[in-house]
């Protein structure tokens, strides 16, 4: 497993769209984007959802940010390929993708999981974000140095008892990563890796592990080192590749 290692890039200039960029690591990665000098992008189910922190950003004097409010659950494949056409309209290209929404309702045994929630949490966590990417190819081909970013999971690389769903979801991503890193190495426009953040302090956690404390888990705001480096120009030359944000453990 490669480590991918925080430096000091600058974004400066790039469209960065932001997945799950209401809280925790999307939050985190979206605000950071922003303090290195990119037009950031954020992406939740409601505009009310990154409103606060929309109003942060623009506050801080950096590029104005936007919104593109879209529901990875129910979005249809024409809501997707709306969504692109929106962001070509205002931006004309695509310089980066960070895929940071993340949903895991429960842990449970596989003789127990609801097919529904099954279906739900697949949907959510590798359905929608194959659905995105694929509709944004096209803008980011138009960027001259794009990057796609896979928030992936060590559940995802290792299964372990009760993840069901979220941990096939992740293994799934991580396929994805690998074949579109493929598909796209040759041209060498678009680089594609996964990055597994580690056990950090965010709601997610929480649900799944309420009787844990919070503060023993590093804040997200820990890892978007990693992720400034594989959006900018640092990452280059990086493709196909499983990195890993810190010192992640088992869970």
């Amino acid at each position: 497993m490669e480590t991918a290692q925080p430096g000091q890039d600058t974004l400066e200039g790039r469209v960065i769209l932001i997945t799950g960029a209401a809280e925790g690591v999307g939050r985190a990665v979206a605000s950071a984007c922003a303090r290195a000098g990119a037009s950031v992008v954020l992406s939740e189910p409601s505009e009310t959802d990154v409103g606060d922190l929309y109003d942060e950003i623009k506050a801080s004097g950096g590029p104005e940010p936007a919104i593109l409010p879209l529901s990875l659950e129910h979005a249809s494949e024409a809501d997707f390929q709306g969504a692109a056409a929106v962001l070509g309209e205002t931006f004309g290209r695509l310089d980066g993708l960070a895929h940071c929404a993340a949903f895991a309702p429960f842990l449970s045994r596989i003789d127990d999981y609801d097919a529904s929630e099954w279906e739900r949490v697949i949907r959510i966590n590798l359905t929608a974000p194959f659905m995105l990417t694929q509709a944004c190819l096209p803008l980011l081909r138009a960027a001259p140095d794009a990057s796609v970013v896979f928030t992936s999971d060590r559940v995802g690389r290792q299964g372990l008892a009760y993840w069901g769903a979220f941990a096939a979801a992740k293994f799934g991503i991580e396929g994805l990563m690998q074949v579109l890193a493929a598909e796209t190495r040759e041209s060498g426009s678009i680089r594609v890796n996964s990055l597994d953040p580690g056990i950090l302090n965010t709601r997610l956690r929480m649900r799944l592990y309420p009787g844990e404390n919070p503060r023993t888990h590093p804040d997200p705001a820990t890892v978007t080192g990693a992720y400034l480096r594989l959006l900018g120009p640092a990452g280059r030359g990086t493709t196909g590749a499983s990195l890993d944000a810190g010192k992640a453990t088992h869970r």
